[in-house]
């Protein structure tokens, strides 16, 4: 209970499910996330479909992203086609619990609003620039993305829908007093312990292993004495990582880039201005909404008018005043009738959008400006020396794949023309291999019949953007058993370790059985004994100790209690648990942090029972 609560933070459920709005996950390039097509479908959830290429554009972002954290390890794990299929299956589980949140929240009736959306998006760090929404930014990482704005702001809205429905669920968890009193208490409990060790490497030692039974282990285990497929390998790594350090930008192509490029420098016209809204699509809402305009027409306070008779309460108290914007960014009947008024006070007519009827009045504007040159030159060296690294390592990749199609039979010529170095490895096979090799392309070309049967080089394998390599086999040889006689003394020591480990459990466990009936003559004729009295806490410096410790019973009529564990070097552990220590908690010695924290754990136990029972009660395939 206690490691579930001070884990409860860290959780996976607290990061994964209730952290759904991911921008990191956004912007590696989900756009295709939301197109739908005639796509096989990779799971349909009460007949909603998440097709084939969303769940590989979904798995490959999530691949890049735990690639980015973990690095070459992440690359050693993806080696394993089993922990692959569990990585995909996760994957494509939270997707499944995705739609099904998303299912449940519009069942109940959630609904995010437009004007919440646009409020979201303005005040993305992302998108913003001296504390500002810059329009350039926007459109840019949509760009990137492969979003239009109206793709990103239906993406915005099934996200916080989703964490709407989840924040509810959040908020609904509460602590009492006592129950935080009784986990505090158990928290602060401590236990007096001795502990006693069985050295392993005694009991391998004097372990007896004869031919017959190594042979016998041995054709038993012909799996743990199997050398893998191998191959040593030859290989060519190019990348441009620091390379626009080195590349110099004339003052004439600065300045050239900027003549070309102002558009890009220049900020957006943007307009400030006062609505008052009339909600509803219906003829009584557009006869208020033309009501409401007569009287501004005969002289009516807009100010006032929108206080007293506009739906958007929120605006209505400043007037109807809303924020700056440009285009882009409002609905676009609203958008185009606020940028057709001309003067500073315009009053537009009635203005039908998505959220009803509209009068508009031109507040002020924001002319586009052009940001001098001085304070954009830095940015444009910036982004011209990427721009000539990214066209020189382009050429470098071309020459080396052309060489080293032209030239299949070496790596030498390709290596000579782009002044590389030709690296070659030992036999490795593909668990054990290293660096760009563990890449699992790499891995896929190296075991390929092209280059390690025909011996032919690779084609050009990017392990990265800017990162490439061309692979080839210099020599293989094939999985096999390896002759016993040439690991006859591995064998020996492998049965012995394991002889050793059983015979210093049965030890441990003939002592625990004797002392629980208060026989220590076993201790005494083995010559063994416990160590001093510790006084421990749940996270005391050895966990295995404080785990078993804590689990074992409370003592009684100062007879201790005994258990076992196995410590980092598999050595077998007694543990003697003499006594327990409950300690006084105060009120005061509960904090608000600790509320939290227990809050935050009930919570993740109500997130994965509701999607437990969303899945349960949902129809779930996988065509």
């Amino acid at each position: 209970m206690m490691e579930r609560l001070r884990e409860g933070v860290n959780s996976i459920w607290v990061k994964v499910i209730l952290g759904l709005i991911i921008f990191s996950f956004v912007f590696a390039g989900v756009g295709s996330y939301l197109a739908g097509g005639s796509q096989p479908a990779a799971a349909k959830i009460n007949g909603t479909e998440i097709s084939q290429n969303e769940f590989e554009q979904a798995y490959q972002n999530e691949r890049n992203r735990m690639q980015s954290q973990l690095g070459d390890y992440f690359s050693t794990l993806l080696g394993d086609p089993e922990y692959v299929k569990q990585f995909r299956q996760s994957v494509l589980d939270r997707m499944i619990n995705d739609v099904l949140i998303e299912q449940r929240a519009t069942e109940l009736g959630l609904r995010i609003s437009d004007e919440h959306i646009r409020k979201t998006i303005t005040s993305m760090p992302e998108f913003q620039r001296d504390g500002q929404f810059d329009n350039d930014s926007y459109t840019m990482l949509l760009r990137r993305s492969g979003f239009t704005p109206d793709q990103f702001a239906e993406y915005m809205r099934t996200d916080m829908l989703r964490t709407q429905f989840l924040t509810a669920i959040q908020g609904s968890d509460f602590a009492l007093d006592s129950e935080l009193t009784a986990l505090r208490k158990l928290e602060a409990q401590q236990r007096v312990v001795r502990s006693l060790t069985l050295d392993l490497a005694d009991f391998t030692k004097n372990a007896t292993v004869t031919d017959e039974e190594a042979k016998a282990f041995y054709e038993q285990n012909p799996q743990m004495f199997t050398r893998p497929d191998q191959v040593k390998v030859a290989y060519i790594e190019l990348s441009g990582e620091g390379l626009k350090d080195t590349l110099d930008v004339s003052d004439e192509d600065v300045k050239a880039y900027y003549e070309e490029h102002k558009d890009k420098y220049s900020s957006v016209e943007q307009r400030q201005v006062s609505h008052i809204l009339v909600q509803g699509d219906n003829a009584d809402a557009k006869a208020k909404a033309e009501a409401l305009k007569a009287e501004l027409d005969a002289g009516a306070d807009f100010a006032e008018l929108a206080l007293s008779s506009s739906d958007d309460t929120y605006s209505g108290k400043d007037g109807g005043k809303l924020d700056w914007f440009e285009r882009g960014v409002m609905d676009p009947a609203f958008e185009d009738a606020a940028f057709a008024l001309a003067n500073n006070g315009d009053i537009s007519g009635v203005v039908k959008s998505s959220f009803g009827y509209h009068i508009i009045k031109l507040d002020a504007v924001k002319a586009s400006q052009v940001k001098p040159f001085a304070d954009v030159s830095a940015e444009i060296i910036v982004e011209l020396r990427e721009q000539q690294a990214a066209e020189h390592f382009y050429d470098m990749q071309t020459k080396l794949a052309e060489t080293a199609f032209e030239m299949p039979d070496s790596l030498d010529d390709a290596a000579a023309v782009v002044n590389a170095t030709v690296h070659t490895t030992d036999f490795i096979s593909q668990t054990d291999a290293q660096g760009v090799l563990a890449n699992p392309a790499v891995m896929q070309a190296l075991f390929s019949a092209e280059v390690r049967e025909d011996g032919l080089n690779s084609d050009v394998i990017e392990i990265a953007p800017e990162h490439v390599v061309v692979v080839r086999v210099d020599d293989s040889r094939d999985e096999m058993v390896l002759p016993f006689d040439d690991v006859s003394a591995k064998v020996k020591a492998q049965l012995a370790s394991q002889k050793g480990e059983l015979n210093a459990q049965a030890k441990a466990d003939d002592l625990i059985a004797a002392l629980r009936v208060g026989n220590t003559d076993a201790l005494e004729a083995e010559g063994l004994s416990f160590g001093e009295e510790q006084t421990i806490s749940r996270s005391g410096p050895d966990r295995m100790v404080s785990q078993v410790a804590f689990s074992l019973t409370k003592p009684t009529n100062d007879k201790s209690v005994y258990g076992m564990t196995r410590d980092a070097a598999g050595n077998v552990q007694i543990i003697a648990l003499d006594k327990v220590i409950d300690v006084d908690v105060t009120k005061e010695a509960i904090s608000s942090d600790f509320a939290k924290q227990v809050e935050q754990m009930n919570a993740q136990q109500d997130v994965a029972a509701t999607l437990q029972a969303l899945r349960d009660t949902a129809e779930v395939s996988y065509p």
